[in-house]
């Protein structure tokens, strides 16, 4: 240890299978916490993390997490790009866990703010249903968990104005919302499938419809694009899940791009960048609703976030899929910390995440360590 006996990060391990992997930090004193690097490809990311993370983390106080966010993407300025931050949330978020058990205090407390109730939405991530079979599915879920919002697709992903079938999209608006009623609160999702023309022509329908969110209708790296649907409609635009630098997040927000900013906390590179993302948009005027689109830790951390930040949009995503879907988002955790209660979840008081991972879920991972004497 330091003369200041501030524990020294001395370990580093991740977990992994292909969509997910788990990051487990250890500080000199024997204490540890739990992260998780972005899903998908994270074996990849998980390799970054030892590669291009875990050299500047080594050896570091491990209570020194913004200082750590703050140095690591200067150390590693030649790669600005996705992969590093979706590592380095890897790092940061079980550093929150680690503090948070010592503290015995929930991440969301350690951030500033306080557990408690979100209402959530139900996120469909799927393309291929047909209106009607999606719409039954949706009216099921609400009358088993008590939903009243729901998010559906749109369009096809990066589809260049054609739709994932003709006539989809036009379908399924008005399909989902007389089979859920006036009560219940729509969004969809377009996946950065339409022009601005095209966009602001669904638009008009889901206005009609009474959607209240239509996100990422354009490509999402065209902000230009997407400031024209913005412009037109009156409905919320939203957008953003997808970026990581955080300039180009300021850019997006002054340039009123959006009207609701979607950070993923696990995309964008943990929950101190997450948090900056959500100030600047609530010195803009603009609520803050996150990217969570799979039930690994993602949507935790999201949680917390949401209980700890001024702009709190009205929602938190939740996705709805299951096995069938998403196979490996199964056997994650010892207990399951998603459980929904008259469309409402609840956010623990439980130290750091409140959650342990499955030791059996572990044990068909792929393990990989980086450590202080190496």
């Amino acid at each position: 240890m330091r003369k200041d006996d501030r524990p020294l990060i001395s370990k580093i391990e991740t977990f992994s299978q292909p969509f997910v992997s788990f990051v487990r930090v250890t500080a000199e004193d024997g204490s540890s916490g739990w992260g998780q690097v972005s899903p998908y490809n994270a074996d990849i990311s998980a390799l970054v993390l030892h590669r291009q993370v875990a050299p500047w983390a080594l050896g570091q106080p491990a209570d020194g997490i913004h200082e750590l966010v703050e140095i690591i993407p200067e150390r590693e300025h030649k790669f600005p790009g996705s992969y590093l931050r979706r590592a380095l949330g890897g790092l940061e978020t079980a550093l929150w866990d680690r503090l948070g058990r010592l503290k015995e205090k929930s991440v969301c407390e350690l951030l500033g703010g306080s557990p408690g109730m979100l209402r959530v939405y139900a996120s469909s991530m799927r393309r291929d249903i047909t209106p009607k079979d999606e719409a039954e599915r949706l009216a099921k879920l609400r009358n088993q968990f008590g939903y009243d919002a729901f998010k559906f697709r749109v369009g096809a992903e990066c589809g260049h104005d054609i739709d994932e079938w003709p006539g989809r999209t036009e379908a399924i608006v008005p399909t989902v919302r007389r089979a859920l009623g006036d009560d219940v609160s729509l969004l969809v999702d377009a996946n950065s499938g339409f022009s601005p023309a095209r966009a602001i022509e669904v638009g008009a329908i889901l206005e009609q419809e009474g959607v209240e969110h239509f996100e990422e209708p354009c490509p999402y790296w065209e902000l230009e694009q997407t400031r024209q649907v913005t412009q037109a409609l009156s409905l919320d635009v939203t957008g953003g899940e997808q970026d990581c630098d955080l300039p180009t997040w300021r850019r997006m927000i002054d340039m009123r791009a959006v009207d609701i900013v979607q950070p993923d906390v696990c995309y964008v590179g943990g929950m101190i960048r997450a948090q900056k993302v959500a100030q600047m948009a609530h010195e803009k005027g603009l609520p803050c609703t996150p990217h969570c689109a799979n039930l690994s830790m993602v949507t935790l951390f999201t949680m917390h976030l949401l209980r700890a930040i001024p702009n709190c949009g009205k929602y938190l995503e939740f996705s709805i899929e299951g096995p069938e879907y998403y196979p490996w988002q199964e056997g994650l955790f010892v207990e399951s910390p998603y459980r929904i209660e008259a469309g409402h979840i609840q956010v623990s008081d439980a130290p750091g995440w409140g959650v342990e991972i499955d030791p059996a879920w572990i044990a068909q991972a792929a393990y990989q360590e980086s450590t202080l004497s190496a």
